[in-house]
């Protein structure tokens, strides 16, 4: 039978689901297994939940190449004495730190894009110093977006808890102690004028202080969100943290998600962002391709429902890597 010339062949082969036209990326997967800075206990066992959510397989399918770097090693708790009531865990803590750092900036000499899977909120100390000595070098610098229902800001002196957890940002911007403010032997790793918070909604009153001590200007709300949208809030944190730097590492925290979607968190708090306005911020951020590094921490399989925050986890990190609905 002819074949009509005018009418194309049918396409029958297809790109893989899920594939997107942003420039594909070499990513390197490294776990921090590290509960030592929170109360709850379980946040070590996050790496391992978002790799059997399929982490490597669906980042692939964008058309990435993925490299699993393993874990960085991390002490047990039970083995360590804690220290300090006001920062419990501290030494071990910036000890991780300092190895998660070194991995990081290895990662970033070798082409790649690091995306680290915590553990708890602390493990950025190190994530966050490996980016910004890389591009110190460089004569660089790096913005920051905090994605996180907690400011983070606090130090042993302001601590209601004495846990790392919440300090992770102030050691950043220089505050708070020299084990982890001056790992890689400088300080500040990050300027308050390139560091922007989305989402938070449980601030302690001495991280108020500690947020205009340290001159963070650019703080979203979950009432900003409700009020302008999660599209203004993230093309205005995007402009701050990438104005005058090389590009920005992301830091998310899976507590910013509402509880009724990311059950299975550290510290979870009621009235986070939705299934929806999580993906769609993750949407934008690749739309604007100068993500440096990213990393998801918090995962606490312990108190999940079928590995249901994993797995949101996953889909994040892929909407953030540039999976398009279309």
């Amino acid at each position: 039978m002819a074949t009509n010339p005018e009418i194309p062949p049918v396409v029958t082969s297809f790109p893989p689901s899920g594939t997107q036209s942003l420039p594909t990326r070499r990513i390197r997967v490294l776990g921090v297994p590290l509960d030592m800075g929170a109360s709850r206990r379980g946040v070590d066992m996050g790496p391992s939940a978002m790799r059997v959510a399929g982490l490597e397989a669906r980042l692939e399918s964008l058309g990435h190449h993925v490299s699993d770097g393993g874990n960085v090693a991390v002490e047990l708790a039970e083995t360590q004495n804690f220290g300090s009531p006001n920062a419990r865990y501290l030494k071990q803590i910036a000890d991780t730190c300092t190895r998660t750092a070194a991995v990081v900036s290895k990662a970033l000499e070798e082409g790649m894009t690091p995306l680290v899977l915590g553990g708890d909120h602390s493990i950025a100390v190190g994530s966050v110093s490996g980016v910004s000595e890389f591009y110190r070098r460089q004569n660089q610098k790096i913005g920051v977006i905090w994605i996180d229902a907690h400011a983070d800001i606090n130090t042993p002196d302001t601590s209601p808890s004495g846990n790392v957890h919440g300090m992770p940002l102030a050691a950043l911007l220089g505050l708070g102690p020299d084990l982890l403010t001056n790992i890689g032997g400088f300080s500040p790793k990050i300027a308050p004028e390139n560091t922007v918070l989305v989402g938070v909604r449980d601030i302690d009153s001495a991280e108020r202080a500690n947020i205009r001590r340290a001159g963070v200007g650019e703080v979203y709300t979950m009432r900003d969100i409700d009020e302008r949208g999660m599209r203004a809030v993230m093309e205005e944190a995007l402009r701050a943290a990438g104005r005058g730097t090389a590009g920005y590492h992301i830091s998310l925290d899976m507590d910013w998600i509402d509880p009724e979607d990311a059950p299975g968190v550290g510290t979870p708090v009621r009235g986070g962002a939705t299934y929806r306005e999580a993906h769609l911020a993750m949407e934008i951020l690749a739309d604007h391709g100068r993500m440096l590094s990213f990393e998801i921490v918090e995962v606490n399989p312990v108190i999940d429902e079928h590995n249901r925050t994993a797995d949101l986890a996953v889909e994040l990190a892929c909407s953030a890597f540039g999976k398009k609905i279309l």
